[in-house]
């Protein structure tokens, strides 16, 4: 339900700032993203995957973790003018000024999320993301409202981010502790700078095609394609982080028992992509009613990437599960090769694709790449781990033949009628049918997951 409200507030934005604000703080956000994807140096993570007491290495990671956090956060202050200008939107200096100040307060949220993970105390960091949220929504709503612009969703994201570091502090009190153990410190970076760099890598593949369209198309056009891009990233949000925020501590309890993994994450993937396929194929099937419906006509550019940006969400959700498993199997050198050679083909397919179709054409590249180069290489390293193709597609056949069905169900009610609402509403009965389908048949493999998890408790 609180998904289904923020979705809303989502909207409300939408239409009350409009392309251009959203563009320019996409140019920000963009920053801050990157900066987030190594800004502890991956050091963090190993607080799940630690055999023995965390204690042991949680001051080392917190001074670790705050201090990186600090000198990056001043270099991004220091550098925001000349980031902004090659953006193409030297508006956006300020908004990114303030919105990198999240940068340290996660230099010191990195460890309690890590220790709130490894003891499944999840509900606690629910509770501090709700505060995060709704706090941050109800700044910026109030600053949007006002005319802030750009700037209220800066602001609401650096006070709810506060609010919540606050909270995260006090559910987990031993990551407060700061320390330095030399010889521990050199065995973290061991672990983590190959996950910090394949995080940062894996940032510019999340982010290239809102730079290129940003630099090639300007910020309006960006302002269209971040739409389209939240909008395919739905699913994800409702499906595969919630999976995210427990796989790989489940992973990580069964790495003992090699068996037990390979059959839990088989048992994941197929329900997760049981009700999240068909969702990804709903929205890329009927973008345009979606769009139209909900964001209103001046927003109908963005349903040209979306058909597109939906399928990749897709894919996505098959590679975030797999990318977690393989983190815990210790195959971190893989997925930093993987990412490069993905940054590697992405940014020309997506500059082709900018200039000869605009958003569509950016779009369209980045799916391709995804699906044609790889996918193929995901599958053959957990091939190499066990899982075999054969295996995987018993699991997977059916739900992607359910969500080839739903987008083309959804597709031929978007060709039959124009009128948004009642194409929507078709589109949606047919894959919500499919969807539940697809749950049922896989009814006692959820009993099974559920028993896992809970053993793993």
């Amino acid at each position: 339900m609180n998904k289904v409200s923020l979705f809303g507030v989502g909207i409300m934005l939408a239409r009350l700032l409009g392309p251009h604000a959203f563009g320019t703080y996409a140019v920000a956000y963009v920053a801050l993203s990157a900066v987030l994807a190594f800004n502890e140096l991956g050091v963090s993570l190993a607080i799940v995957r630690w055999p023995g007491d965390p204690g042991e290495i949680i001051p080392t990671v917190t001074t670790i973790s705050a201090g990186v956090s600090a000198i990056i956060c001043g270099c991004c202050l220091f550098a925001a003018p000349a980031y902004a200008s090659a953006m193409g939107a030297p508006e956006a200096t300020t908004v990114i000024r303030v919105l990198v100040l999240a940068v340290l307060i996660d230099g010191f949220t990195a460890t309690p999320v890590a220790v709130l993970q490894r003891n499944f105390r999840q509900g606690r960091k629910t509770i501090a993301d709700q505060a995060n949220v709704w706090l941050s929504t109800g700044v910026t709503v109030t600053l949007a409202w006002s005319g802030a612009g750009a700037m209220s969703l800066a602001v609401g994201r650096l006070v709810g981010c506060t609010a919540g570091a606050i909270l995260l502090l006090a559910f987990a009190p031993e990551s407060r502790r700061l320390g330095f153990d030399r010889a521990r410190a050199r065995a973290l970076l061991r672990f983590g700078l190959p996950l910090a760099g394949a995080s940062l890598v894996a940032f510019g593949v999340a982010t290239a095609d809102q730079i290129v369209v940003g630099h090639l198309l300007g910020t309006v056009a960006l302002g269209f394609y971040v739409l389209a891009l939240n909008v395919a990233n739905w699913p994800l949000t409702m499906f595969s982080q919630p999976v995210r925020t427990v796989g790989p501590a489940v992973f990580a309890r069964l790495q003992h028992d090699r068996a037990a993994m390979r059959a839990t994450f088989l048992s994941t993937a197929g329900l997760l992509c049981a009700v999240a396929l068909p969702a990804c194929l709903l929205i890329g099937g009927a973008a345009r009613p979606l769009v139209g419906l909900v964001y209103g006509s001046r927003w109908m550019p963005a349903a040209q990437p979306l058909m597109w940006l939906a399928l990749l969400g897709g894919v996505q959700v098959f590679f975030l599960l797999a990318y977690d498993y393989l983190v815990v199997l210790g195959r971190s050198r893989f997925l930093l090769n993987t990412q490069l050679v993905w940054l590697i083909a992405l940014v020309p397919a997506l500059i082709v694709g900018a200039r000869a179709g605009g958003i569509a054409g950016a779009s369209l590249g980045e799916t391709a790449v995804a699906v044609l180069c790889i996918l193929p290489w995901y599958l053959r390293e957990l091939s190499k781990s066990g899982i075999r193709l054969r295996t995987l597609s018993r699991h997977l056949w059916l739900p992607v033949a359910g969500a080839v069905a739903t987008g083309i169900l959804a597709a031929g009610a978007t060709k039959v009628t124009r009128a948004d609402l009642p194409a929507l509403a078709a589109s949606s009965v047919a894959a919500m049918a499919i969807a539940g389908a697809l749950v049922y048949h896989k009814r006692t493999v959820l009993a099974l997951v559920r028993r896992s998890m809970e053993q793993t408790s």
